[in-house]
Formats: structure tokens, C-alpha cells, sequence
């Protein structure tokens, strides 16, 4: 695989807290990535694994207004 000007540097480390439970539509209570996202995160290059952590800020922050 290529490594392209934006997937430069070190690795995107997981943002799992170890607080592995999902809800209803299989996101994570500690990370709020999906199931999906969680196993896609392993093969994921780093601008995959930004999109990911993006994607999941946005559901915290949805589920946080709702509470």
C-alpha cells in the first residue's frame, strides 16, 4: 500500500477506553464508533481512522445534547 501525504506520521491510535458496550444500533457506549467502524479500524490507513474518530465526535457530541 501507498502511503499518501495525508496518511504520513505515526500511526491514529484507538480511541476504545475499554468500556466495550453497545446500544441499540450497535455503537459504543465508550468510543461511540460503530461496530463497523471498530473492526474496519485494524486495516484502516490513517485518513480511514480520522474519518472514523470525526464520525464518532459528531455521535458523542448528538448523544450528549440529547442527555
Amino acid at each position: 500500500m501507498t502511503t499518501s501525504a495525508t496518511d504520513r506520521g505515526p500511526r491514529v491510535e484507538s480511541p476504545c477506553v475499554r468500556k466495550c458496550t453497545l446500544d441499540s444500533d450497535d455503537i459504543c457506549f465508550g468510543c461511540f464508533r460503530s461496530i463497523e467502524e471498530i473492526c474496519a479500524w485494524g486495516g484502516a490507513d490513517n485518513t480511514r481512522r480520522r474519518e472514523i474518530l470525526q464520525q464518532a465526535a459528531v455521535r458523542r457530541e448528538t448523544k450528549t445534547r440529547r442527555a
